[in-house]
């Protein structure tokens, strides 16, 4: 890493808990391979310390932008100035360039980066039967991905009813030709975790083990644990898996971007 300067630029990563983020490592290993005077810090901000913490930021003058995640990415499209199309139709924010006026602009990059690296690992979504679990922040931007990737259905396996609807209606409005459903006993060619299931250990898991019987590909959004419990469960069933950090590495360059980092 470059030394810390007057001319350094700052950037940062929102979240609560702070401890499991991988970002900054990351980030901050593509700045100093680009030669960037940047700095990437993780930033612990409770929920309901997000708006003054936004706030905050928009106040400092050589801060660049950052990237929020769990549990911010959906109150955060209220808190943008501006957000890209695609924030909008996901509903969820997880990258914020601060603009030299303050304004702060979103777009949300989970879901391109979870079906690049599905596509790294040799798992092109396209025409596959796919089960997500979640229909928060992170799981409505894979969903919206995996929609325009061109699967050929979509279960959405959630807990909370109202909203995995909202998810689902949402879907139907921009792929109104995509096969959509709710029973994760169907078959499936890929499971993805867009959930926070797994991060504790006490946390069950986001599918029925059961569907692990069928070998399909398991994909993480987690990256820590670096193994979760369902990538454990999936190998031990004889499931090729992809972990989370994947998923931040096919996505950081465009994160750097859209900050104006690159």
């Amino acid at each position: 890493m470059r030394a810390i300067t007057g001319t350094t630029r700052l950037y940062g990563i929102l979240a609560d808990p702070i401890y499991h983020v991988k970002t900054p490592q990351v980030m901050n290993a593509l700045f100093a391979e680009a030669g960037v005077d940047g700095v990437l810090v993780p930033f612990h901000v409770a929920p309901d310390g997000l708006a003054a913490a936004v706030e905050g930021l928009r106040r400092i003058e050589n801060f660049g932008g950052f990237i929020a995640t769990v549990p911010h990415k959906i109150p955060m499209l209220g808190l943008c100035d501006e957000a890209t199309p695609d924030a909008h139709g996901v509903g969820a924010v997880n990258c914020v360039r601060r603009d030299p006026d303050g304004r702060m602009v979103g777009t949300i990059l989970d879901g391109i980066g979870l079906v690049e690296a599905l596509r790294a690992s040799g798992e092109e979504p396209r025409g596959r039967r796919v089960a997500l679990a979640g229909a928060g922040g992170a799981a409505s931007a894979i969903a919206f991905a995996l929609a325009g990737a061109g699967v050929s259905h979509l279960t959405i396996v959630n807990r909370t009813a109202a909203r995995t609807q909202a998810l689902l209606d949402r879907l139907r409005a921009a792929h109104p030709g995509l096969s959509l459903g709710t029973d994760p006993a169907a078959g499936h060619d890929i499971l993805v975790n867009g959930t926070s299931l797994g991060m504790r250990p006490e946390d069950p898991l986001p599918f029925d083990p059961a569907l692990l019987a069928a070998r399909p590909f398991v994909a993480e959004a987690i990256m820590d644990p670096d193994m979760t419990p369902l990538l454990v469960a999936a190998e031990a069933a004889g499931c090729r898996i992809q972990r989370g950090r994947p998923m931040l590495e096919s996505q950081i360059v465009l994160m750097a971007r859209h900050m104006g980092a690159l």
